[in-house]
């Protein structure tokens, strides 16, 4: 049987009826799932349907999706100072005390070799962490010109900057052409078994600081010196203290830093600018009190200690822990560099934390040493403070090894034997005909062998290469503790003196005389020699006048500072310092400063 269907008609009012309730249900479903913040200002502009095309004036700008903040850096873990000895059996050392090349710590298994250019040869080694380690630097040290060295205005190391060419910092105006004591500043002394150390003693040269006006304000400045533009001349010294004075007046500008046993060296400041004070110490015992060797470094905000550097050290060969030598530090990688009279080269990354704002300051030490031992010499101990040229240290030992090396390897350049300690700081000159480098050496182990004069060995090198260009020698007597020969740093000429440098040489005809010599920097021989009646330890300083002419400071063994004409080397004036003055004087605008024996600290200024 057969059904028939019959076609339905559309109908167009009922379909529409039937869409729109479909929609209509949609729509119901979405808000009940997604509540209100489908239709919200900031979730349409999201999708961008709240932009209307035809607007050009608006801009389309997605919300960001939220960040996880980047891990704060670990601050590095410092390296952990040795635990401190009170043993007097273990702290009681000699500077006559041999190296010793063997035992724990020796580690000849692990040494490197370089071989020099006559044959000989030295072992070297860096440790980390008391082991010998294949150096990789984490930065890269590369010194700028002197005048780059220091942000802050004035003497903030030995010799002004890392050329150790300069201690004078300002401009003055020199028409009577003499010296005018404007305050003296009393110190004390201390004695130990081996002598009395009085004053201020060699290199003893003080530091002469225009603070920054935040961060003279934010340290323990007396209130009534926060107020103006100060000048402090910080000044650590042979009775074991560190003195803080006013520039133009000697008052006091804070407490004194006791450390407690006498300091011979030159302090440093940070060149950046920063409150911190580096110093080391001479001498580990003050009346029959023995201490451990340190190169302290002082907070100067408040003036407390932030670290300490140990003289012994275990992976060193020579026991004797004093740190004569003037610190630098490296302001692009914020590095340390040291050396120790134990024979250690210390590189040390400070890691340092400066706050303006909060006025704190803090550091974590980590320490790198280099080790060396020389085929031909066995002593050990650097007195003087070493000069950089972009990323090469140069320096010399008590036994008269002269090295250049390469602060970012960690491996000597070129070496070359002076014949004997050299004392005397080598001063860096850069000029249009290359690099060069001036060391000047004493009188002491080979009269030891010989029992007679020997020379004082004045040379000029090429800075990069080694190349000996020039050497001038001197005879002098040989006295034993207290050297002849050259320990004075050299005033290196420039502006109207630039063809010349000058040496001061002791002993060149009995123990208690000597000569100031200039010679020609190109050929080495002499443009003029003054005797002198007493010997001199102290560096020469030049001063220039704003008229441009230079003038010359030195000091000598019967106390007096002399004002002279670096031309000729006559003196235009002098002043009495009441006693021996081996240290190295410094100067700020017209004033000088300088200490001496006689127990005082004295303003002098140039008229």
């Amino acid at each position: 049987m057969y059904r028939s269907y019959r076609r339905r008609r559309f109908n167009p009012r009922k379909f529409k009826i039937f869409l729109l309730t479909v929609l209509t249900i949609i729509a119901v479903i979405v808000i009940v799932t997604n509540g209100k913040k489908l239709f919200k200002k900031d979730n349409i502009n999201t999708q961008g349907k709240a932009t209307s095309t035809n607007d050009l004036s608006q801009s389309f700008t997605p919300v960001p999706k939220p960040e996880t903040p980047a891990p704060a850096t670990p601050w590095p873990t410092p390296e952990p100072m040795p635990e401190e000895s009170t043993d007097p059996e273990v702290l009681r050392v000699s500077w006559e005390d041999p190296a010793v090349f063997t035992g724990e710590y020796a580690f000849e298994h692990l040494k490197k070799t370089f071989r020099k250019k006559d044959g000989t040869t030295i072992d070297y080694w860096v440790f980390e962490l008391g082991k010998p380690v294949d150096y990789v630097p984490k930065d890269e040290i590369i010194f700028g010109d002197a005048d780059e060295y220091s942000d802050i205005k004035g003497v903030t190391t030995f010799r002004g900057n890392n050329y150790r060419d300069s201690a004078s910092y300002g401009s003055r105006t020199i028409t009577e052409k003499k010296l005018e004591i404007v305050w003296s500043y009393d110190i004390g002394a201390i004695s130990t078994s081996e002598g009395y150390w009085p004053g201020t003693g060699w290199t003893g040269q003080p530091l002469l600081v225009n603070w920054p006006e935040d961060i003279r304000k934010m340290m323990n400045i007396k209130p009534d010196m926060k107020e103006k533009d100060l000048v402090e001349v910080i000044y650590p010294t042979l009775d074991g203290n560190i003195y803080f004075l006013d520039l133009l007046t000697g008052k006091p500008t804070r407490d004194k830093i006791t450390v407690g046993f006498p300091i011979k060296g030159t302090g440093m400041i940070d060149p950046r600018g920063y409150p911190i004070l580096y110093t080391g110490m001479g001498i580990n015992e003050n009346n029959g009190k023995l201490t451990e060797f340190k190169y302290k470094i002082f907070n100067l905000i408040d003036q407390t200690p932030l670290y300490d550097i140990f003289g012994r050290d275990p992976v060193a060969f020579r026991k004797w822990g004093a740190f004569d030598s003037s610190g630098i530090v490296d302001k692009k990688t914020d590095t340390l560099i040291e050396a120790g009279e134990n024979g250690l080269i210390y590189r040390v990354k400070l890691n340092t934390k400066f706050d303006r704002e909060a006025g704190t300051i803090s550091i974590s030490p980590q320490l790198t040493k280099y080790r060396y031992k020389d085929s031909t010499n066995i002593e050990l101990g650097i007195e003087n403070s070493p000069a950089y040229y972009k990323n090469y240290m140069y320096f010399c030992d008590n036994g008269g090894i002269f090295q250049c090396l390469d602060l970012n390897t960690l491996k000597p350049v070129w070496v070359y034997d002076v014949g004997d300690d050299t004392d005397s700081s080598p001063v860096i000159e850069e000029t249009s005909e290359g690099v060069f480098v001036y060391t000047a050496n004493q009188v002491d182990k080979r009269s030891q062998l010989s029992k007679s004069r020997e020379n004082c060995n004045i040379r000029k090198f090429n800075a990069l290469t080694g190349e000996l260009i020039w050497q001038k020698d001197y005879s002098c007597v040989y006295n034993y503790y207290i050297n002849g020969g050259a320990l004075g740093t050299p005033l290196l000429g420039k502006d109207d003196i630039s063809d010349i440098i000058i040496f001061n040489i002791c002993f060149t005809g009995s123990n208690q005389d000597g000569l100031l010599v200039a010679l020609n920097k190109k050929t080495g021989e002499e443009v003029w020699k003054r005797q002198l009646n007493a010997y001199s330890w102290c560096s020469p300083v030049a001063v220039r006048s704003s008229e441009g002419k230079t003038y010359g400071l030195f000091t000598d063994f019967n106390g007096i500072l002399h004002l002279f004409d670096p031309k000729t080397g006559k003196d235009l004036h002098t002043v009495s310092l009441g006693a021996n003055v081996e240290s190295s004087p410094a100067v700020y605008d017209d004033m000088i400063v300088v200490g001496s024996y006689a127990k005082k600290i004295f303003g002098i200024k140039i008229k």
